[in-house]
């Protein structure tokens, strides 16, 4: 798509933004690029297999925490705005797929109104984003900002075209109210301009069906992937000397910005959607029952697995191994309290030893288990499918429309597993069931909020189970603690966390097309021990980051 100047309606007598022209222009815009980006987007096909190419590379729309990041980053606004923005669509487990990132006529109006309010809280504090002094020369001052903040918006240069028409509606607003109200007005076109709100790629000038991406699109995807945010000075400038279309260089920015706490954001955004944690907050739980609950525990559970999950990539050894079967956790006193540890003193999180006949791993904790639980019960199949889904990209699925979706009754006197055997006596249930339950069981020493049990419904707990279908991990476990271990050690695992990295990385779901690219990336995961921030870095040198197919 080649850089278009930017779609803004007739000042009316006022000089204020036309909402319903805006809103059209937009709407329209929106709506060509989704066409554009459902036509990049497919599914695996047999095709034959081409080495070293790109898959497609779908547009992209910002997602809500992208946007708020952007704007944090280029105006130094942390009011996260999209925050009230309509929730992104999940795709594949992610929000940041670009086949559910599509516009609505509300989200066009929400882009609007943000605009609106972000331009005017950023000329509150004018002099930290102007590059100048504008009493002696107010129309240079807003040209050097208009090509400054241009190109951190849109994340390139500015073609002339684009500075002559934001030049021409600062310079027509601020004839008749002053210079701020110019250079609002500027930020709010540019807020609302499809330049910022997708990311566009073009490529470099090829001869043939794949070209490489431009420094600038290439910082664009490193900022984004590691930072869910726009490149910073460094990497524009690396941009700016053309380095950056150089693999090596591509790394050594990667290191960089792994090293930066943006990328301790993007992590954590990656856990969350990955492990299905983002809603722990929503469960509810009867205290009658589970007199250890209360609703202040879901935000700490939520805590403990990101800040556990932190602490490995970051401060830890980085690996998945580590993830999976650590024998310790992060807590501070409140959770250490619910989970009866001994250490924390406080509110702050920090290592904490857990029994390791108990725990391992982020399999064992609370977080994990609440989701994958009901509100009176805990549900093997959840929890089979988490590790089906999750940890081995195995789709489960759905069941079938005829079948009705209750669960068993809890009956005083019966264990969940007794329960859900039924599941598998039914044969139209038993193909998903088998795959799923004996996952689930081994989960049963846990209860529906997570706490450790010897007993369900005072009968002694059978926590047996088995993986069954697969390549690398087939065969009986104990419990969810042996599991966790075997899991650590699972080709298919390793492979899957590859995937899902991809998936969450690129927007979009792996095909035929990225093997070469998945099976780079694969290879320096190996080497690495399986270092999770290595895994990264190499994504950034695959074909699939760094060129592009080309659109016809």
């Amino acid at each position: 798509m080649k850089p278009r100047a930017l779609p803004c309606p007739a000042r009316n007598a006022k000089h204020a933004v036309s909402r319903r022209s805006t809103h059209r222009t937009f709407a329209a815009f929106a709506a060509a690029l989704t066409v554009s980006s459902a036509a990049c987007t497919g599914h695996l096909d047999d095709a034959p297999l081409r080495t070293h190419e790109p898959g497609p590379a779908p547009l992209r729309r910002l997602t809500r925490i992208e946007y708020d990041h952007a704007v944090r980053d280029l105006l130094g606004d942390t009011t996260e705005p999209a925050r009230a923005f309509t929730p992104d669509l999940e795709v594949l487990g992610f929000d940041d797929q670009a086949a559910g990132l599509t516009v609505s006529p509300i989200q066009a109006a929400q882009y609007m109104a943000a605009a609106e309010a972000l331009s005017a809280n950023a000329v509150g504090h004018l002099s930290t984003l102007l590059p100048c002094n504008p009493a002696p020369d107010a129309e240079g001052c807003a040209r050097r900002f208009i090509e400054r903040f241009g190109k951190k918006a849109y994340r390139r240069p500015l073609t002339p075209a684009e500075k002559g028409t934001l030049f021409a509606l600062f310079d027509d607003r601020q004839r008749t109210h002053g210079f701020e109200a110019g250079i609002e007005l500027v930020i709010q076109a540019v807020l609302q301009s499809p330049h910022f709100l997708y990311r566009v790629e073009e490529g470099l000038p090829s001869d043939g069906d794949i070209v490489p991406l431009s420094s600038y699109e290439l910082a664009t995807r490193l900022s984004f992937f590691l930072w869910e945010s726009i490149p910073d000075d460094e990497l524009l400038r690396a941009a700016d000397d053309g380095s950056l279309v150089r693999a090596p260089v591509i790394a050594k920015e990667a290191e960089r910005m792994l090293r930066d706490p943006k990328a301790r954001e993007a992590v954590e955004h990656f856990h969350e959607q990955w492990l299905g944690i983002a809603h722990v907050d929503r469960i509810e739980r009867d205290r009658h029952q589970f007199p250890a609950y209360n609703g202040d525990l879901r935000a700490l559970w939520k805590q403990e697995t990101l800040t556990f999950l932190d602490h490995v990539v970051f401060d830890g050894g980085g690996g998945l191994r580590e993830m999976l079967t650590a024998p310790y956790t992060m807590s501070n006193q409140t959770l250490a309290g619910f989970y009866g540890l001994e250490g924390p003193k406080g509110d702050a999180f920090e290592v904490t030893p857990v029994d390791p006949a108990k725990r391992a791993g982020f399999l064992t904790q609370a977080s994990l288990l609440a989701v994958t639980s009901k509100p009176n019960q805990t549900s093997p199949v959840l929890r089979g499918k988490m590790v089906r889904e999750r940890l081995l990209c195995q789709r489960m699925p759905p069941p079938p429309s005829n079948m009705p979706l209750t669960l068993p009754e809890v009956l005083p006197g019966t264990t969940t597993r007794e329960r859900f055997e039924a599941h598998r006596q039914n044969p139209a249930c038993a193909g998903c069931h088998d795959l799923l339950d004996p996952i689930g069981y081994t989960f049963e020493h846990y209860d529906p909020i997570g706490a450790f049990r010897d007993d369900d419904s005072g009968l002694p707990i059978d926590a047996t189970g088995e993986i069954v279908g697969s390549v690398s991990t087939d065969g009986e476990v104990r419990d969810a603690v042996e599991l966790a271990h075997v899991l650590a050690e699972s080709d298919e695992v390793r492979d899957c966390v590859v995937k899902q990295w991809f998936r969450f990385g690129f927007g979009r779901a792996e095909q035929s097309a990225d093997a070469a690219s998945l099976a780079e990336a694969k290879r320096a995961f190996a080497a690495s021990g399986y270092d999770i921030r290595a895994l990264l870095v190499a994504f950034t040198q695959t074909d699939a980051f760094r060129f592009r197919r080309r659109t016809h």
